[in-house]
């Protein structure tokens, strides 16, 4: 430390931990992984989103003990240089997690993918309007083949 301390204050040495809820968890079970999925519509949140990641990946941890994949898809289209963060620092720690920034995703994959179809419409195009046809085309065509018995 190397500085002769002056003033010491003792603190509880109970850590309590307040209940946090995140926005998507999967278990990949033939890879005893756990997939952990954030949210984000703008880049600004209180705890700041690295420490909240760190958070996350620490309470996982503690309660699977298996390895965790952990994504921040971000919605909204912004110039903030906080989505291209994807990493907690500090002195001796140092976690990292993928991002994802929507509006910059070919709409491809997520049209081809029924469950993904609500984020196609956020997804990079030239034409929004088109895009957004297509998915509604996707959505019909998913509810017809449902209808007539095939599976979506």
């Amino acid at each position: 430390m190397g500085k002769q301390p002056r003033d010491i204050q003792v603190l509880k040495t109970e850590l309590s931990a307040e209940p946090i809820q995140a926005d998507a968890l999967s278990v990949l079970q033939s890879t005893n992984q756990i997939l952990h999925l954030e949210f984000q519509t703008l880049p600004p949140s209180e705890p700041p989103l690295p420490f909240r990641m760190l958070d996350y990946w620490v309470r996982l941890q503690r309660k699977y003990r298996c390895r965790i994949e952990q994504v921040v898809i971000f919605l909204k289209s912004t110039t903030s240089q906080m989505v291209f963060n994807n990493e907690f620092r500090d002195t001796n720690t140092w976690h990292r997690y993928r991002i994802i920034r929507l509006w910059e995703q070919d709409p491809q994959p997520l049209l081809a993918n029924r469950a993904l179809l609500p984020l196609a419409t956020l997804a990079k195009s030239n034409n929004p309007n088109r895009l957004l046809e297509q998915v509604v085309v996707e959505v019909d065509r998913s509810d017809a083949a449902r209808s007539w018995g095939f599976p979506p």
